[in-house]
């Protein structure tokens, strides 16, 4: 794991921290000053000290995309997953572009070819809050009540957040909530093991009552209430954890009567930065390209994300059908858009189809379809003064309303609740789209509008292996790009090798 030493001076500390990402696109949240003297257990030590720390534990949420040193990748967490599932293609020059995709998509992920800077990411974001849980223990009463409450809060809702990625894509891994001295070795434990930690520090987070249901403006991009819930939620659900279902239903139905979140009435204006904090929005992952000074030389500095220029397709001429050209990767299934009726709003505002309206280089798998929802749309990275690839200003939508809806209608039919309930939630989804007709909620139905409504945004390959369609639905398909079938020894990832290698034998590999 890389884990930076806490016994050096805060000077060095502080320069990383004030050249990463911070995730809300208003400045006062952005503002960190960097001191040239003081050590770190002398400075964090106030609130004003404190909230530089909070900042800089949101860094690593931007991070996945692309990222810094070694073992850097593009690992845009929304499509690691889905290309394991059955609604996107990998995509680019052939299956040895970014190769680890392409093994990964067919279920043969090697140790030395697998993903690996999520890892890191991942492990960073754990880092970074188990230091702001340290620091207000410093700052002692230098700090309110209410703001150390609230500080811990954010911080262990994060580091949940983080070790949800490290739980659903490599299961068995180290696990620590105060950060580690030399040789930086932890336990690593089991897959349920790391839930039932998880969900203790969930829970007790919660329980703080420290959090809004929604955030103002002014701070976009930091937890909330309503996030902490939608994230209880997705790993009770992603658990199977029967006794924690009536408690997920309370959650989802407090977001619900809060009168804070609705449906947008336009599903295509979800995905426009103008939609960026929507009404429907319960947490997002901010980019911004205003002043975005990303670049490739230094990818941890504060802007963009690379995602639009990835999946949009290759030789677009920039600006026809108000669209810029990209690298043409995770292109979209002729089979997902031919799932959707006519008269579904979602269709095109999910599956742009670039073939019938302008010409590009199709590349591997090209299909003529690209994800509408965060492809590059002309002008959204004008604002930037480095480097246009990297700093387009797409934020990644993390939990909408529409998830809370379809939740509820789920965990009402899991838990033996008012049938007639969770269908009026399931088809106020539908009928958003659209469509008329009258939905009986049962699970088949309300997976199918997950299917719908949740296209490349890191939803179907967990709602198939936490139902156990997994092993039927994702099988070789008819062209020869999966050869492998879906089995449970394949939950997992492997550990990348250079963990493996750097754990001095405390680490097991997972099957593979």
């Amino acid at each position: 794991m890389t884990i930076i030493m806490k016994k050096i001076k805060f000077t060095y500390i502080a320069l990383m921290a004030a050249a990463v990402l911070a995730t809300s696109c208003k400045e006062s949240f952005l503002e960190v000053e960097s001191p040239t003297q003081d050590f770190i257990d002398t400075y964090f030590t106030n609130d004003e000290h404190l909230q530089e720390a909070v900042v800089a534990a949101y860094d690593p949420l931007e991070w996945t995309d692309w990222g810094a040193g070694p073992h850097t990748q593009y690992n845009p967490v929304n499509i690691m997953s889905d290309i394991m599932a059955d609604q996107i293609w990998v995509g680019g020059a052939d299956k040895t572009d970014n190769q680890f995709w392409h093994l990964m998509m067919n279920y043969e992920a090697l140790p030395n070819n697998c993903m690996w800077w999520l890892w890191e990411a991942a492990y960073s974001g754990v880092k970074r809050s188990n230091d702001v849980l340290t620091y207000i223990g410093w700052a002692g009463n230098n700090i309110t009540k209410k703001a150390a409450a609230s500080y811990e809060a954010q911080a262990r809702v994060l580091r949940v957040f983080y070790y949800t990625w490290l739980w659903k894509f490599w299961g068995n891994i180290p696990y620590y909530e105060v950060n580690l001295n030399a040789p930086y070795l932890a336990d690593q434990i089991k897959a349920d093991e790391v839930y039932a930690k998880m969900i203790a520090d969930l829970e007790g987070a919660i329980d703080l009552n420290a959090l809004p249901m929604k955030a103002t403006s002014d701070n976009y991009g930091r937890v909330t209430k309503a996030m902490a819930y939608m994230l209880y939620a997705e790993i009770v659900m992603y658990q199977n954890d029967q006794s924690r279902f009536p408690k997920a239903l309370q959650f989802m139905e407090e977001i619900i009567a809060s009168g804070y979140y609705a449906l947008a009435e336009d599903y295509a204006s979800i995905f426009k930065e103008s939609g960026e904090w929507g009404t429907e929005s319960v947490w997002e992952i901010n980019y911004k390209d205003d002043g975005a000074y990303r670049s490739w030389g230094s990818p941890l500095n504060a802007g963009g994300t690379v995602l639009p220029r990835l999946i949009s397709p290759n030789g677009w001429a920039d600006g026809t059908d108000g669209h810029d050209n990209g690298w043409g990767f995770a292109p979209v299934r002729k089979e997902t858009y031919d799932m959707y009726d006519e008269k579904d709003t979602r269709r095109n505002a999910t599956c742009w189809n670039a073939a019938a309206v302008g010409s590009y280089n199709p590349r591997y798998q090209d299909t003529g379809f690209f994800l509408e929802k965060y492809v590059a749309h002309t002008g959204d990275n004008k604002d930037q003064i480095a480097d246009g690839d990297l700093n387009w200003n797409n934020n990644l939508r993390i939990y909408r309303f529409s998830e809370t809806l379809l939740n509820a209608a789920e965990l009402i039919l899991k838990t033996n609740g008012d049938a007639a309930k969770a269908s009026d939630y399931l088809n106020r989804v539908h009928h958003r789209a659209g469509l008329a007709d009258n939905l009986v909620a049962t699970e088949d139905n309300i997976l199918n509008e997950r299917a719908l409504e949740f296209v490349g945004e890191g939803k179907r390959y967990w709602d198939l292996v936490r139902t156990g369609r997994a092993a039927s639905v994702l099988v070789p398909d008819q062209y020869g790009y999966r050869t492998n079938r879906w089995s449970e020894n394949k939950k997992y990832l492997p550990i990348p090798q250079n963990e493996i290698d750097a754990a001095q034998g405390t680490l097991t590999q997972n099957n593979y």
